[in-house]
C-alpha cells in the first residue's frame, strides 16, 4: 500500500470526500423520480463512485475499491433500467455511501473492515436485474494500445498479444477512430491502454470522446471498455483528472507488467 500520509494520498482522500458530498441528495432525488430515470443524476453519482473506485485501486485500498465497485454495479443497473430505484434499493445505496465515507475517513484500517453485510445487500439490490452477459467464455482479449513511444509500445504490445489481439494507435485521434470503427463493427475492445502525453489529441481528450461514444449508445462506464492510463505523469491533479474522466486504472512508466496483469484479472479481462 502507498503511504497514506503522503501528499498524493491525502489529496486523493480529500477528493473522495468531495465526491461523496452530494451523493445522498442525488440518491434521494433519483428515488423520488421512481421508474422515470434522471440520467443526469445517475451519471453524476456513477461518476463520483467510479472516481473513488479507480483511485482506491491506485492506492491499493482493497475494501474501498470493492465497495465502490459494487455500488457502481447497482447504479449501472438503474441507469440501464434493469432495475427501478425503489426506496429499499436507494436505502441500500445510502448505507453503502455512509460506509464508504467511514472507510475513507479511516483509510489505514479500511482493509480490515467488515463490509460483507453491505456487499450482500448491494448484491440483493441487483438480484432482479437482467443477467449479466459479461462472461468471456473462450473469447480472447481485444486490446487497443495507444502509445507514441516505440520502446514502451513494443513492451506492452508483446505482453498484451499473449492474451489476444492487440491493435496499435500512435495518437489520440487514431485511438478514438479505431474505437469508433470497432464499436460500429460490433467488435468492441475490452481494454484500452492509453498514454496521456499524445500528439494531436491527448489521452484525457481521447478518454472523454471514447466515453461519449459509449454514453451515446446507452453504455455506462461500468459495462464499457476498461481504460488503463499508462504514463510517467505523477502530478496528483492529472491522476485525479483521469479518474474523474472514468479511467479504470493508472499505471506509472516503466510499466510493471505484473501490476498490469493484476488489473486485467481484477476486471476479469483474463483468467
Amino acid at each position: 500500500m502507498i503511504n497514506l500520509e503522503d501528499e498524493l494520498a491525502l489529496e486523493y482522500l480529500s477528493e473522495c470526500q468531495d465526491h461523496l458530498a452530494n451523493v445522498e441528495t442525488d440518491l434521494l432525488a433519483i428515488e423520488k423520480g421512481g421508474a422515470r430515470i434522471d440520467e443526469r443524476l445517475v451519471n453524476g453519482v456513477c461518476r463520483a463512485v467510479h472516481s473513488i473506485k479507480a483511485g482506491a485501486g491506485f492506492f491499493d485500498l482493497v475494501k474501498i475499491r470493492e465497495l465502490a465497485h459494487r455500488m457502481e454495479d447497482v447504479l449501472a443497473s438503474i441507469r440501464s433500467a434493469r432495475i427501478v430505484p425503489t426506496p429499499e434499493r436507494v436505502r441500500v445505496l445510502l448505507r453503502a455511501a455512509d460506509r464508504l465515507h467511514d472507510l475513507i475517513q479511516n483509510p489505514g484500517t479500511s482493509d480490515q473492515a467488515d463490509i460483507a453485510g453491505i456487499l450482500a445487500d448491494l448484491a440483493g439490490a441487483c438480484r432482479t436485474s437482467k443477467p449479466d452477459t459479461g462472461d468471456r467464455g473462450d473469447r480472447h482479449l481485444r486490446a487497443l494500445l495507444v502509445e507514441d513511444e516505440f520502446a514502451s509500445r513494443l513492451v506492452l504490445q508483446t505482453f498484451l498479444s499473449r492474451y489476444g489481439e492487440c491493435h496499435i494507435a500512435v495518437n489520440g485521434r487514431e485511438a478514438v477512430e479505431a474505437f469508433r470503427a470497432a464499436f460500429e463493427r460490433g467488435e468492441k475492445y475490452d481494454l484500452i491502454c492509453m498514454d496521456i502525453m499524445l500528439p494531436e489529441i491527448d489521452g484525457h481528450e481521447a478518454v472523454r470522446q471514447v466515453r461519449a461514444i459509449e454514453v451515446a449508445h446507452g453504455i455506462c462506464s461500468t459495462y464499457g471498455v476498461k481504460i488503463f492510463m499508462t504514463t510517467s505523469v505523477e502530478d496528483i491533479k492529472q491522476i485525479i483528472r483521469c479518474f474523474q474522466e472514468l479511467c479504470d486504472a493508472y499505471l506509472m512508466k516503466p510499466i510493471d507488467l505484473a501490476k498490469l496483469l493484476d488489473h486485467m484479472r481484477s476486471y476479469q479481462l483474463v483468467s
